[in-house]
């Protein structure tokens, strides 16, 4: 078991807190950065498969990022981020088509994003728990039937189509070429991310999360922080969005919808909420589980196999039994796998048992 000996300020606010941190990361964005050539000795023919699985699981962790910023770092709910993912995504499809180049798209495609959640974010600054979420599930399916409707633009139902990456002249079409672009800017994202977290906006964020009176009694500006949670976290989401653009290659209002939100609130509740690690075990999950589905569903009465909507209570069973026996998520479990070897035999079940509160702020009025 390690302890942390603190005598100065910098060494509370450290990017890795253990030397050995920084090794284990190291190892695995080397092997990220050389997945394709390592998976086209391993796999052979089908390293074309798990690169598109990577890149899809990057843009997911970076999406789900973009709303653990807002739920799990600032403690407002969202029922209606895939409409960020919908902005974004429509967005790259049209600036590409004025002929905006694709670097400079991208910033933009997030950058209106992020403003549309500032709009939302400022009606939204009174409502709290369950009327902020249905404020959201509403914007949803405003932006929703935006891109349904604003045929001249978004082309409707008929769907758009996306223009390919060019960077440098050089069309980008291959797979490994954009699971390169997502790995990059996840990973650029993730590290703006854990900066912000240890300065004082962030820290600001978790105080909003944990008790927005004792934060505002501290001198925070709470509408000021929220506002700026907002534009981050539709930002990131409305980036993810555009990066999808280029991987679907045709945008429908359909892929935008309350599946999608759902999907994403699965990625922050069952990876952990309030864990940037919590993002990526929740992408994970969202990326495996329709795979094992896929393949069980050879194996599963046809009846059961056949059975519409399959997957999606798949992911509502593992949601209920996640906050049923594990808030604290996937990556909860893992804090808890690895203090129980640190402590071993002395480990204690008590360790992690939540416990009753009876101080009147807790208490439903």
């Amino acid at each position: 078991m390690r302890f942390l000996f603190r005598t100065t300020y910098d060494q509370d606010i450290r990017l890795f807190q253990f030397t050995h941190q920084k090794a284990w990361y190291a190892v695995l964005l080397v092997a990220l950065f050389t997945a394709p050539l390592w998976l086209h000795v391993v796999a052979g023919d089908n390293a074309d498969y798990y690169i598109s699985v990577l890149e899809s699981l990057s843009g997911t962790a970076l999406a789900g990022l973009g709303l653990m910023v807002l739920v799990g770092y600032t403690g407002q709910v969202s029922l209606g981020h895939a409409a960020f993912l919908g902005i974004g995504a429509y967005a790259e499809a049209v600036l590409l088509g004025y002929g905006v180049p694709f670097p400079l798209s991208l910033v933009l495609a997030a950058l209106i994003s992020g403003f549309v959640g500032v709009l939302v974010a400022i009606p939204a600054l009174r409502l709290v728990g369950l009327y902020l979420a249905i404020a959201t599930f509403a914007f949803l399916i405003i932006i929703q039937e935006v891109l349904a409707r604003w045929e001249s633009v978004t082309g409707g139902n008929n769907g758009l189509r996306v223009p390919d990456m060019v960077l440098f002249g050089h069309e980008l079409s291959e797979d490994w070429q954009k699971y390169y672009v997502v790995l990059i800017c996840t990973v650029l994202c993730f590290l703006a991310v854990i900066n912000l977290l240890r300065s004082p906006t962030g820290r600001a964020m978790v105080a909003i999360r944990d008790s927005e009176i004792a934060a505002q009694s501290l001198g925070v500006n709470v509408a000021r922080v929220k506002t700026f949670a907002f534009f981050l976290s539709a930002a990131i989401t409305g980036l993810s969005g555009a990066l999808f653009a280029h991987k679907a290659s045709f945008l429908s209002p359909e892929a935008f919808g309350i599946i999608a939100s759902l999907n994403l609130l699965v990625i922050v509740v069952v990876g952990g909420l309030g864990s940037l690690h919590g993002a990526v075990f929740g992408a994970i999950i969202l990326v495996a589980v329709p795979q094992l589905l896929s393949i069980a569903k050879d194996h599963l009465p046809p009846a059961i196999a056949g059975t519409p909507g399959l997957e999606a209570g798949v992911f509502g069973l593992i949601l209920v039994l996640t906050i049923l026996f594990e808030p604290l998520g996937m990556y909860g479990r893992w804090m808890k796998i690895k203090f129980w070897f640190a402590m071993f035999p002395l480990y204690k079940r008590a360790t992690f048992k939540r416990q009753k509160s009876y101080m009147k702020t807790e208490r439903v009025h």
